[in-house]
């Protein structure tokens, strides 16, 4: 009933938001120059058309926004992008960002997160990797989009993904991005074990929950507060039948959203708040930069219960990586026999999402790999997001990811 709830209050707010964004466009043309000018009559409609451009976006979006990534400078020169779709599955397509240089550069693999967003979440991250990376991206689908006859999608078939774009791209660059980390390192392990050629040539985990045992966060007590039968009951719900995935068990990344927002509630709010300031004063760059973030982070995507569930109990509340008991179709995962594959983590210092702590714990738990093969970043000042977008991003840790890269290609 969650699912059906949600939907009939979106469907219900829907006429009126409509009616607002017809408001915001046609004022421009109403009182032609009035918004763009700075006397009282233009003040009180800007404020007025602030308004209904703030209502008309509050909804929830449940498509894939567009990467809009379409040329990247190398060496003074633009080179065109083309995304091409490499591999494509039910539940995923392994996304190429191509460009005419690619044979030149290594080939990275970045795995976004499963986690109530889209992948274009990594949006900023591509655009940083490209001029010098060919890179490749998995492009997680709408779990409510999924026919129900495509069958289930839980850790092992994450993994099973993750194993079958590696050996597409061959020996090659990982990088995970926060709730994956799990998943890549128990892929790299599972192929480690049986020598596979396409072994990756490094890793890269960001702010991943290796460990959720150390310095717990907010995410952490969650996951451990609640018994598993309490997560299935309140959090798990069926998709409507007007959807292609009718009827398949999710986690609606709408519930995901709520509680990251609620984490940081009093940010959001004023986040909006400072976008009415700068539409009502004609500040549209800074109005365009909140616009962008929030069209992104408004953008949902579910995730099939399986996947969900199983990510709670073994990665929150079994600890079964760290604890030694990982395991892939039923056998046991060894990350000693991870040898071949270099491995960066990387933190950020103020992380409330996967604090520090978490993710450089792969250090200890990889003892087939020598010292000298595993490096640590901690990023001062960065958050969660800090970590792949942004400043700090692409001046202080991206040049460690593409020299640490560099070194093992």
């Amino acid at each position: 009933m969650i699912y059906l709830g949600y939907q009939a209050s979106a469907d219900a707010l829907d006429p009126v938001r409509a009616m607002a964004r017809t408001m915001a466009g046609a004022l421009p043309e109403l009182a032609p120059g009035a918004i763009e000018t700075g006397d009282d009559r233009g003040s009180i409609l800007r404020a007025f058309w602030a308004a209904c451009q703030i209502f008309a976006g509050v909804g929830l979006s449940h498509r894939r926004p567009n990467f809009d990534i379409h040329t990247v400078r190398i060496g003074g020169r633009a080179y065109p992008i083309e995304e091409a779709a490499v591999l494509c599955t039910p539940f995923s397509t392994l996304l190429h960002f191509r460009k005419p240089l690619r044979s030149l550069q290594p080939k990275v693999l970045l795995v976004a997160p499963m986690s109530g967003h889209f992948a274009t979440l990594l949006r900023a991250t591509v655009r940083t990797l490209l001029p010098e990376h060919d890179v490749y991206l998995t492009d997680w689908h709408n779990a409510r989009d999924v026919p129900v006859n495509q069958g289930r999608f839980g850790l092992d078939e994450y993994v099973e993904h993750l194993i079958a774009f590696m050996e597409e791209l061959g020996p090659a660059h990982v990088i995970a991005v926060c709730q994956p980390c799990v998943q890549v390192l128990t892929a790299v392990a599972a192929m480690a074990e049986k020598r596979h050629p396409a072994q990756p040539r490094s890793m890269t985990l960001m702010a991943g929950p290796i460990d959720t045992r150390i310095n717990p966060g907010k995410v952490n007590e969650l996951a451990r507060s609640q018994t598993m039968e309490w997560f299935e009951r309140n959090l798990i719900d069926t998709v409507p039948l007007r959807y292609r995935g009718a009827r398949r068990k999710v986690y609606p990344g709408f519930i995901q959203l709520m509680a990251f927002m609620a984490m940081n509630l009093e940010r959001h709010i004023n986040a909006h708040g400072d976008l009415f300031a700068s539409l009502a004063k004609g500040d549209w760059k800074k109005a365009e930069q909140i616009k962008a973030f929030y069209d992104e982070y408004l953008s949902v995507s579910d995730l099939p219960a399986e996947f969900y569930l199983e990510t709670v109990r073994t990665v929150f509340q079994e600890h079964a990586l760290p604890l030694g008991r990982m395991s892939f179709k039923g056998k046991p995962i060894d990350l000693k026999s991870i040898r071949r594959t270099a491995l960066l983590t990387i933190e950020g210092e103020k992380d409330d999402i996967c604090p520090v702590g978490q993710t450089v714990a792969a250090h200890d738990l990889l003892t087939g790999l020598r010292p000298y093969m595993k490096r640590h970043h901690l990023q001062p000042g960065a958050g969660h997001y800090g970590v792949f977008s942004g400043k700090r991003w692409e001046g202080q840790v991206y040049p460690l990811v593409r020299e640490f890269v560099r070194a093992n290609d």
